[in-house]
């Protein structure tokens, strides 16, 4: 705990048997007071490693529900536990675990209710080894997604996040996607309630083992952000109410 509250880290987990561990051992557990995995299907050891390590809360997917359902689970477990903090972090070792002190400091000035750990910052994405075409099409969507939704955000598309525990009790995140856009709609979310979002800057890893969407997926991916922020633009003028945000 860090001023009495409780932090809980979420884990959404796919495959990820090569890099749990490694995640794993980085977290800093005298901060941290829960950690919780959720498996989504997998088909190798990932259950198996996370039973290893001693992991207290593992829930498992009889059956691969997407990356949007897979938080739904985390998110749901972690208000049950009475979290205060909620840290989304992904098991494959992608983004460091070195951060979460720092982004627990942000919550706690009280000033910032989210945050979100920024590849962008600091040209942490190309130096770590983002595909070109994944950068360009970071910062274009972004770009986009500034203007319709009037914020001044780096990116939208980082998988590493803090969330004061009073703000996903506050949104519709079951309403969003099982997908990988889900976590576009809860950004989505966040700034129609007028939360204050803080960014820090993140080093990223790029390696064989780390999750990451084929191009394809990708491309469908682009098309439910840009969706996702026509419909936020839209409800936010009030030419045409979304369940979204209800």
């Amino acid at each position: 705990m860090l001023k009495n509250k409780k932090i809980v880290v979420v884990m959404p987990a796919f495959n990820a048997g090569k890099t749990l561990e490694s995640t794993y051992h980085e977290i800093p557990h005298t901060l941290v007071d829960e950690v919780i995995l959720v498996d989504d299907a997998s088909t190798d050891n990932t259950v198996e490693v996370a039973q290893r390590l001693g992991i207290k809360h593992i829930l498992i997917h009889d059956q691969n529900k997407g990356y949007g359902a897979n938080q739904k689970s985390c998110y749901q477990k972690a208000l049950q536990l009475n979290a205060d903090i909620i840290i989304m972090l992904h098991p494959d070792y992608q983004y460091t675990p070195l951060l979460i002190p720092a982004m627990v400091e942000l919550l706690n000035t009280e000033l910032y209710q989210v945050v979100l750990a920024s590849r962008i910052l600091g040209k942490g994405a190309l130096i770590g080894g983002m595909p070109y075409y994944k950068y360009l099409s970071n910062r274009v969507l972004t770009f986009i997604q500034n203007i319709l939704l009037r914020q001044k955000l780096s990116e939208y598309h980082t998988g590493y996040r803090a969330y004061n525990a009073e703000v996903l009790k506050s949104i519709n995140f079951e309403n969003n996607s099982d997908d990988f856009v889900f976590d576009n709609e809860v950004l989505s979310q966040i700034v129609m309630k007028n939360y204050k979002i803080a960014e820090i800057s993140c080093p990223t890893k790029y390696f064989p083992e780390a999750s990451s969407i084929n191009f394809g997926r990708s491309v469908k991916y682009g098309f439910g952000v840009l969706a996702t922020s026509i419909k936020h633009f839209l409800h936010k003028k009030r030419i045409f109410q979304n369940e979204l945000y209800k």
